[in-house]
């Protein structure tokens, strides 16, 4: 159960990471959320899903 639990935290790292380089966002923001994801991968996770970009333009509508 825990593997399963890790392989789901680590394609949802990954899918936030690609959402980060891809977005539109300087390169100091995407480094800094970038290793946010990396070091902390739940809780970076998490406050990528509510504080990043998207989150931000979510928070606006």
């Amino acid at each position: 159960m825990e593997g399963l639990l890790g392989l789901i935290v680590l394609a949802l790292d990954i899918y936030a990471i690609v959402q980060i380089v891809s977005s539109g966002a300087s390169t100091g923001a995407k480094i800094g959320w970038s290793l946010l994801v990396i070091l902390l991968p739940v809780v970076g996770l998490v406050i990528w899903a509510f504080a990043g970009p998207r989150g931000r333009a979510a928070a606006r509508i």
